[in-house]
């Protein structure tokens, strides 16, 4: 099975409730998003620090988008929490090499499968997530393979 961890799915989620009701403090996001409140303040740290959100302290502060949720793209937080996207170690990015790689005969194929992922993760912006049921039975990527996301509702 291949999922994403935890704080890159709460990420999404954060960096989404972001996009809706603009800034908000790290307390009022875990509220709003029913988060544990500990996990949300990391994250928003590092996505802070990465460059995706803007944080403001005093009364009026807490946490914004950096850039329109139009421009911020899921593979960007995904990248912002969990570092590069690849389903294997064999990708473009990868700095390890496998003591199979001489021998590997599936290794492109594992990289285009990973370019795909990625490519697909890279074409749906926090703004579409911010849609309700904008996921419903789309293509994401006219490349091959097509891959199609469905709404779990």
């Amino acid at each position: 099975m291949i999922r994403l961890t935890k704080q890159a799915d709460y990420g999404i989620v954060l960096v989404t409730q972001l996009a809706q009701n603009g800034r908000a403090a790290a307390a009022e996001l875990a509220a709003q998003t029913h988060l544990p409140a500990p996990m949300v303040s990391k994250i928003l740290k590092l996505l802070a620090k990465s460059g995706l959100l803007t944080s403001h302290r005093g009364v009026l502060g807490g946490y914004e988008l950096a850039r329109s949720a139009a421009e911020i793209n899921v593979a960007d937080v995904i990248l912002a929490l969990e570092g590069p996207i690849a389903l294997t170690e064999c990708s473009e990015h990868s700095d390890h090499e496998c003591s199979y790689e001489a021998f590997c005969r599936v290794r492109e194929n594992w990289q285009r499968i990973n370019r795909a992922v990625r490519g697909a993760l890279e074409d749906i912006t926090i703004a579409d997530m911010a849609r309700p049921n904008f996921m419903a039975g789309t293509a994401v990527r006219d490349a091959e393979p097509l891959i199609w996301l469905r709404s779990s509702s």
